[in-house]
């Protein structure tokens, strides 16, 4: 027993002395610290992060963050001069040099950032004092810098109150230059599970304004900046493309650029925030599908080359098709399934996506007459496609969405057109393969063999001049090719395409070029059906379209360095050339086709075809080498035909070089009317 008292006893007595000795510590760390902010330390964010002892620093940034929103004037509150938009900016460099570490948010970076953005929208006269202007802009792309793999950072957002400042910057309380930081922000706090229900509350009022500034951002940036001479466009703004140019005296065609570029940023973000709320608010559907308008120009908005990974407008169409009240609202606007099928007989990289929706609409027996109705002749064109990416038997879940059982849909009676549509689809897709099981493998030979004699004789009649023959030699040649022999099938398609060209055809031109891109083995990776019905589409007058074709023809033809036997046809010389006519064409697409192109012509109202085009590097050239391609050389050489008629791509040696550096070229030289050298 004494023992263990006098243990206790001593116990005590040992905690009473480490007490002391740890209050000793803490009161001579408070004097050092207190030293250090009187004497060696102006209390500014620079000096702070340059401070190498690492508690010293954090006491430091700490007193700055709770410090900075509060300051009066506009110098920041620092003895060194240093201004509020000063250290902002620097805050801001920091995040975007390390977005995922921890130390500034943790220490009230966010916080700060939220005061101050609600400063900003309440106080006009401070916004406006000195260099404050530049703040909101700043303080909303930290918030949203911070925010864009962290969930952990976006609670300390919407703790801190930043939706609501964010929301109004939305809504264009100030510029669209603020207005696009606010749009990446939002977008990263609607996409955690742990912060959307924050954004959620107040979706009655986000919705709209996000649809909004989807719809009119390319015009507002237009009319606001680059339809201004330099001299009157806003001085910040300029200041903050040129550091975003790599310092001051930029251009104005480089400044043009950037704008287009920001431009381009906006809309993908305030769809990027749409995508975030419909894909988990149901209900938030019928807000977005009440603007008809909008809902027709989604299938052509996209974040332009910039924001090349994001889906954009079809990614949010995608997500509407989803639910009764979006298929109901996409199925009733003939804009939407127009933009849907131009989407879905494209080179774009979501041409998978356009896909998706009609699939999804066709199972719905309330939408599937109304979309059937009006997309039936497009969509058979793709009843042969095997696979896009991941997804395999594509033509087959679109043959069977069109062939389901109508008795139990719901609609009036189908047009014309799309009734023919839907026979043809049954006699290829059904009867004529239940035929041809049936028959002996002899019997498909002797088929096989007929249609290529009937090919050999079109290509005659073509050659002389008489289309028409040609075009009923290919028919007669395509209903008696067999199923199984799709490299024979493309070609035959191809070679009307070609026909479709000459009678000037382009509706006919499109549908065969689709139906010969969807045979081929990958898919949309035969060059000559892409350079047709890019120009069948040059002829409707669908420059995106016809631009995304030629792009994915450049991959193609330059990617035929790896193809021994055309680098043998094309001769010597450094490579394959790409032919001066589709660099021509190219050029001429890239120069209606750009954000801003059409502005001035449609008083400020961005046409369909006004938007920068996608482009596409996954196919690597021309399918010469089917593995049902038996004949291939034959096959090849027949083909051939069109260009003994005057439309062969000629070569010249200033077009050589590999498709990636033919489009980084494209761009800034899409308003030239000389020809386009790639180097």
């Amino acid at each position: 027993m004494e023992l263990n008292t006098r243990n206790k006893q001593s116990s005590n007595i040992n905690s009473k002395g480490k007490a002391i000795a740890m209050a000793k510590i803490v009161e001579e760390e408070e004097e050092e610290e207190a030293e250090y902010f009187s004497s060696s330390c102006c209390g500014c964010f620079l000096c702070a992060m340059k401070q190498p002892d690492s508690r010293l620093r954090r006491a430091s940034l700490a007193a700055f963050f709770r410090e900075l929103p509060y300051c009066e004037e506009d110098d920041g509150g620092g003895s060194n001069g240093q201004s509020c938009a000063m250290a902002v900016g620097a805050v801001w460099r920091a995040a975007m040099a390390a977005p995922d570490d921890p130390e500034l948010p943790s220490l009230g970076a966010i916080r700060c950032m939220s005061l101050l953005l609600a400063r900003a929208v309440a106080d006009a006269p401070w916004c406006r004092r000195g260099d404050n202007v530049y703040v909101p802009y700043y303080a909303a792309h930290v918030i949203g810098t911070y925010t864009i793999r962290s969930p952990a950072h976006a609670e300390l957002a919407v703790a801190a109150g930043a939706v609501r400042p964010l929301l109004a910057l939305l809504g264009g309380a100030m510029t669209w230059v603020e207005q696009r930081a606010a749009a990446r922000a939002l977008g990263h706090l609607a996409s955690y599970d742990a912060t959307f229900p924050a954004v959620a509350r107040h979706a009655a009022e986000a919705v709209p304004l996000a649809v909004r500034a989807a719809s009119t951002c390319i015009g507002d940036v237009y009319t606001s900046f680059v339809a201004l001479a330099p001299s009157r466009r806003p001085k910040y703004q300029r200041d903050l493309m040129a550091r975003g140019l790599g310092g001051g005296g930029a251009d104005a065609d480089a400044e043009d650029r950037k704008a287009e570029e920001w431009a381009s940023q906006l809309q993908c973000w305030s769809l990027y925030f749409l995508s975030c709320l419909a894909s988990r608010d149901l209900s938030s559907h019928a807000m977005i599908c009440q603007d008809a308008e909008f809902l027709g120009e989604l299938s052509r908005m996209w974040g332009g080359l910039a924001n090349g990974d994001s889906p954009a407008g079809v990614g949010l169409l995608r997500l509407l098709c989803r639910s009764a009240v979006g298929r109901g609202a996409v199925a009733a606007c003939r804009d939407a399934l127009s933009g849907l099928c131009n989407l879905a007989r494209s080179s774009d990289d979501w041409q998978y996506m356009a896909i998706d929706c009609f699939l999804l609409l066709l199972d719905d027996r309330d939408t599937w007459h109304a979309v059937a109705d009006a997309t039936a002749t497009c969509l058979v064109d793709l009843a042969e496609l095997r696979q896009l990416g991941p997804r395999r038997r594509l033509g087959d879940a679109i043959a069977s969405a069109l062939l389901r059982d109508v008795d139990h849909v719901h609609g009036d009676e189908l047009g014309v057109e799309a009734k023919e549509a839907i026979a043809s689809l049954r006699e290829l897709k059904v009867e004529r393969k239940e035929r041809e099981e049936a028959m002996a493998r002899d019997e498909l030979l002797k088929r096989e063999i007929l249609a290529k004699e009937k090919k050999r004789q079109g290509n005659n009649m073509f050659l002389h001049g008489d289309v028409d023959k040609a075009i009923a030699l290919y028919t007669e040649a395509l209903e008696l090719c067999p199923l199984g022999r799709r490299r024979e099938r493309l070609v035959l398609h191809s070679n009307r395409a070609q026909c479709g060209l000459a009678r000037g055809d382009a509706d006919a031109a499109v549908s065969d070029a689709t139906r010969a891109l969807a045979l081929a083995r990958p898919a949309n990776a035969h060059a000559r059906s892409l350079w047709r019905r890019a120009q069948a589409y040059d002829m409707k007058g669908m420059a995106r379209e016809s631009l995304l074709d030629c792009l994915a023809f450049a991959g193609a033809w330059l990617g035929s360095r790896k193809n021994p036997r055309r680098a043998a046809r094309g001769g010597g010389g450094g490579g394959p050339k790409l032919p001066y006519c589709v660099a021509r064409m190219i050029s001429k697409q890239m120069s209606v086709t750009g954000l801003f192109a059409g502005m001035a012509m449609n008083g400020n109202k961005v046409d369909h075809d006004d938007c920068m085009p996608r482009r596409s590097e996954d196919d690597d050239g021309d399918d010469e080498d089917d593995e049902d391609d038996r004949d291939g050389d034959e096959q090849s050489e027949q083909e051939e035909f069109a260009y003994s008629a005057g439309s062969k791509l000629c070569t010249s040696d200033g077009f050589a070089d590999r498709h990636q550096r033919c489009l980084e070229e494209v761009g800034p030289d899409c308003m030239k009317s000389k020809p386009l050298v790639i180097s």
